[in-house]
């Protein structure tokens, strides 16, 4: 599962390499996981308002002798880390560079596809506070029943006005059909702010904003509609611009 402080904040003063470093920092920081596949259902609720993402610091604490937290997840009963070949998928990507091929979306799915690695997540940016903590929780409690297998919340920077990041994750960025599923679960679970969605491929190549091949780093954008009876998500492809909703 790739790291993924993506935009976090969008406050627009990050470069696409400094985004690319923070993320790599908070994955390899500890993380706090509920895993359902080996703990006890008993222990979700309790360890859900233990480790709320505002109440759970991304620096740590030293007087309290708490270490840094790159991440918050939960994993579902059938959760399996993903596969594929990432150093390989790296490598290709130096080649492409090198190659003067223009690069787009299709040159980089060709290179995912050959790799297979093709996991991509459900990005949504939430203030500190009761927002995140509420979506949150509707969140983990679905990966817990297995509507989606995987998810995780960035912790709270204290003195900071950047929001957290929740991710949902799905299995193959290509299946459409997969991607708009996940959409449904997240807005089922009452979470009405605006999502993107981001291949992982574009997070282990560092393709993040403001990238210096010009890409839009997601690959679908999703607005509620208040407005629509029955409510739904309008879902827009960012790479063809068609809507798919």
């Amino acid at each position: 599962m790739a790291s993924q402080h993506d935009e976090a904040g969008k406050d627009g003063t990050f470069a696409s390499e400094d985004l690319a470093a923070e993320a790599m920092a908070a994955n390899m920081d500890s993380w706090v996981v509920f895993d359902a596949r080996k703990t006890p259902r008993a222990e979700f609720e309790e360890w859900l308002q233990t480790y709320q993402p505002s109440r759970v610091s991304r620096f740590g604490n030293p007087e309290c002798n708490t270490e840094p937290v790159g991440w918050i997840a939960v994993y579902g009963p059938g959760f399996c880390p993903e596969g594929g070949d990432v150093i390989g998928l790296q490598e290709d990507w130096e080649r492409l560079q090198l190659s003067g091929r223009h690069i787009t979306f299709e040159s980089i799915k060709e290179l995912a596809l050959n790799r297979r690695v093709l996991t991509g997540k459900w990005l949504m940016h939430l203030d500190s506070g009761f927002k995140v903590d509420h979506a949150w929780c509707g969140i983990a409690r679905a990966v817990l029943e297995g509507r989606v297998g995987v998810a995780k919340v960035s912790p709270c920077c204290p003195d900071s006005e950047r929001k957290h990041v929740i991710c949902v994750y799905t299995d193959d960025f290509t299946n459409e059909e997969q991607v708009l599923a996940a959409d449904s679960v997240i807005r089922a679970t009452g979470v009405k702010c605006l999502l993107s969605y981001k291949p992982d491929v574009y997070t282990y190549l560092g393709i993040y904003r403001d990238n210096r091949w010009h890409l839009c780093p997601t690959i679908y954008e999703s607005k509620f509609d208040l407005e629509c009876v029955p409510r739904r998500s309008r879902i827009i492809n960012k790479v063809s611009n068609a809507e798919v909703t």
